[in-house]
């Protein structure tokens, strides 16, 4: 891998994109080496809890000048492979069965502020900026809409996406676009801190099927989507995960998750 580094810790893995020269542009390689990433995390039984990251003054740029040009060359059948490729990136991490954090120590532009969406939880630091430049090129921040109108209502996403302008990081907040700011100083710690607290406190089964649950909210009607919640609460209640979670609560022990 060129564009990225993969560690585990503590049954955490780190993705971070290691471009700092490019501020961590995305192209095609970045995007089938993040993919390749997400992948080995989700099968590893050792990896928990996820983190996505940038090294360099920013998380992720958009995507890099070449990787620009080149789409302005590709055919329409050659481009709609490499935007299924973006596609499939997305819902990767969307809907990966274990958690993913993004930890956002610089601008998340575009592509970038694409991957802070997706992510489960996001955290920023207070320099960051935060927005959707695609309209001020002439091009669309097609997949990204997807999935931020879920995330944080269609007219805050109209207003961002259609604008095309940048934001900080406590109206990110404010937006609903990231769960915290935290200082520049602490921000590696505290995440990694969140992610071991996730990986002790929390089941893993619990994990993937609630990512799972909050996903299909908005899929389906009403009762059909109590119906589904039901079906998976008396699954759950069958898991050994569940069974020994509440053996120990009644034992007042804490259980080794």
């Amino acid at each position: 891998m060129q564009g990225i580094t993969y560690h585990i810790s503590n049954r955490i893995a780190t993705i971070t994109l290691n471009r700092p020269d490019k501020r961590n542009a995305l192209n095609g390689e970045v995007v089938r080496e993040l993919r390749a990433a997400f992948a080995e995390a989700e099968a590893d039984e050792n990896v928990k809890v996820v983190i996505l990251a940038g090294n360099g003054k920013a998380f992720c740029a958009g995507a890099d000048l070449e990787y620009l040009q080149q789409l302005q060359r590709n055919s329409f059948e050659e481009n709609l492979i490499d935007s299924k490729e973006l596609m499939q990136l997305m819902q990767d991490i969307y809907s990966l069965e274990k958690v993913v954090i993004a930890r956002i120590e610089g601008d998340a532009i575009a592509g970038g502020c694409g991957l802070a969406s997706v992510a489960d939880l996001s955290y920023s630091v207070p320099d960051a900026k935060f927005g959707y430049t695609e309209v001020r090129i002439g091009f669309v921040p097609a997949l990204v809409s997807v999935f931020l109108v879920r995330k944080i209502g269609e007219g805050r996403a109209r207003e961002l996406l259609l604008t095309g302008r940048l934001i900080s990081a406590e109206e990110a907040v404010k937006y609903g676009l990231i769960n915290g700011v935290i200082a520049a100083g602490s921000i590696q710690e505290e995440v990694q801190a969140l992610a071991e607290k996730l990986c002790v406190e929390t089941s893993a089964n619990s994990l993937k099927i609630t990512k799972q649950l909050v996903s299909a909210a908005l899929d389906k009607p009403l009762q059909d989507a109590l119906e589904a919640a039901a079906r998976t609460n008396a699954e759950t209640r069958q898991h050994p995960d569940c069974q020994k979670g509440i053996g120990a609560f009644l034992n007042k022990l804490k259980p080794d998750w």
